[in-house]
């Protein structure tokens, strides 16, 4: 059977609530029972104890008889005072006073082992009826009644001192019965607690259950209930939230990836295949062929571009952050060369370049690859978005820590609306800035997706008719 969290959270609390209310309700009863029993032992020594002392007196004094109707009134005397119940008996164990008014066990024996444990002298309170002279069990304990000292010191009788041990058992069953009481509502204040509170805790758990269930099915919009708490369960909470936000917007930039793609498929398989049938069904002349051909030649070539740029967008994406980060290379040598390899671009466009790279090497930690293709591409862009005649500007330099690299060229800006989005996949800003239609709108996007891992930044800035990128790199 599937147990939840909020059933065994209230179970392990009842447990530990159960286990620890009965130790301690043990040792407590354990406790107080010996407590009272110790007590009551004081007590009757301390009753028996100055009972002696005081018949020893009158025995001295007053040549008290052991049978003597006034010693049944000294020990009635003395028992209203403690308590207790007092007996007196002479060296044979026959009783000869003792403190109820009725005399009724004058006359009786008390049993040897009795008087042997009186004897010992270590005031031991004993449960016994005295050779069946009390009907029930009671607490006694005795003592000899000595005259005389030192090794000239007699007994001339013994002295008990008993209780009823009903009313001993009364109190501490009174005392078990408050315990056990006490107890038994504190457990039940103590579940009810704990089942609210877990009860409680459990909530946004199951609601982050339920909201994975529909984020299984598709449904991406569905969040959990903040309950303003500032615990773990809170934070959970937040972080599943963030995490709910995050699957949405990459389901979201999925869809608009593929919807992408398939739009920047379909523009040249649609050319090439409606080309190839025209020349395969002699709907195109003979004449035109060469000039058709030439289209499907360019178009095959704009698919191997975005078929490229997606297998470097899916490498960079795969790599390790803390790999490339062992690297290192000398960036004003790297835009040197991505400079160089776009010479032929340049002339034929008639773009004029100043670059300021500096003469010593910049060592800056990364992997030269990939910065060399952020550096192509922003190059690249510079130059397809510059008129004829304009210059484009590349300059390296070092500022505390880091190293900014700076492109920029003349001509129409970006939009202010744009820039928000110009590192995204498949954005083309050149809808209005450039006749050029050779791009897939990835490039700026392999620019950003190569920066961050290498926990660097890039900006771009666009006004009075100059556009700028600036990115960073860490030096060495």
């Amino acid at each position: 059977m599937r147990q939840s969290i909020f059933f065994r959270n209230f179970l392990i609390t009842a447990l530990i609530v159960l286990v620890s209310f009965t130790l301690l309700g043990g040792l407590s009863t354990a406790w107080s029972y010996r407590l009272m029993t110790s007590e009551k032992k004081e007590t009757m020594s301390n009753a028996l104890r100055e009972a002696s002392r005081y018949i020893t007196t009158q025995y001295i004094d007053d040549g008290f008889d052991l049978r003597d109707l006034n010693l049944n009134r000294t020990l009635a005397m003395i028992s209203g005072v403690s308590g207790f119940d007092l007996i007196v008996a002479d060296t044979e164990g026959v009783i000869t006073a003792s403190s109820d008014t009725d005399f009724r066990h004058i006359g009786k024996s008390i049993p040897g082992p009795a008087l042997t444990a009186a004897s010992s002298g270590g005031y031991n309170v004993i449960l016994t009826t005295l050779g069946q002279i009390y009907p029930e069990l009671r607490q006694a304990v005795g003592a000899p009644l000595t005259v005389g000292s030192g090794s000239e010191q007699y007994a001339y009788g013994f002295l008990f001192v008993s209780s009823d041990s009903s009313a001993f058992r009364q109190a501490w069953r009174h005392f078990t019965g408050m315990y056990i009481l006490i107890a038994v509502n504190v457990m039940a204040l103590t579940f009810v607690i704990s089942f609210l509170t877990t009860k409680k805790q459990a909530r946004p758990l199951n609601d982050m259950a339920a909201a994975a269930r529909r984020f299984a099915r598709g449904d991406f919009s569905t969040r959990v209930e903040d309950y303003g708490r500032l615990d773990e369960i809170g934070q959970l909470t937040l972080a599943f939230n963030a995490m709910a936000d995050s699957l949405e917007n990459s389901e979201s930039l999925r869809r608009e990836f593929i919807a992408n793609v398939s739009h920047e498929l379909k523009t040249p398989m649609t050319v090439i295949s409606g080309f190839t049938d025209g020349i395969l069904d002699g709907t195109i002349p003979t004449d035109d062929m060469t000039r058709y051909l030439d289209v499907i030649s360019s178009e095959t070539r704009r698919l191997s571009r975005l078929i490229a740029s997606m297998l470097d967008m899916s490498r960079l994406q795969s790599e390790d952050s803390e790999a490339i980060l062992q690297g290192s290379f000398d960036v004003a040598e790297v835009v040197g060369l991505a400079l160089l390899s776009l010479d032929g671009k340049t002339g034929a466009r008639g773009v004029e370049v100043n670059a300021v790279l500096p003469e010593e090497p910049v060592i800056v930690r990364g992997s030269k690859d990939s910065i060399t293709q952020v550096a192509y591409n922003l190059i690249d862009n510079a130059i397809k978005f510059s008129s004829p005649g304009d210059a484009i500007g590349i300059e390296v330099w070092k500022q505390g820590p880091r190293v900014y690299v700076s492109v920029e060229n003349s001509g129409e800006t970006i939009p202010e609306e744009e820039l928000p989005f110009i590192f995204d996949r498949f954005h083309k800003a050149d809808k209005s800035r450039s006749e050029d239609r050779d791009g897939v709108g990835l490039g700026l996007y392999i620019v950003k997706t190569i920066l961050d891992k290498h926990f660097e930044d890039v900006f771009v800035t666009s006004g009075g008719g100059v556009t700028r990128f600036v990115f960073t790199l860490s030096l060495i």
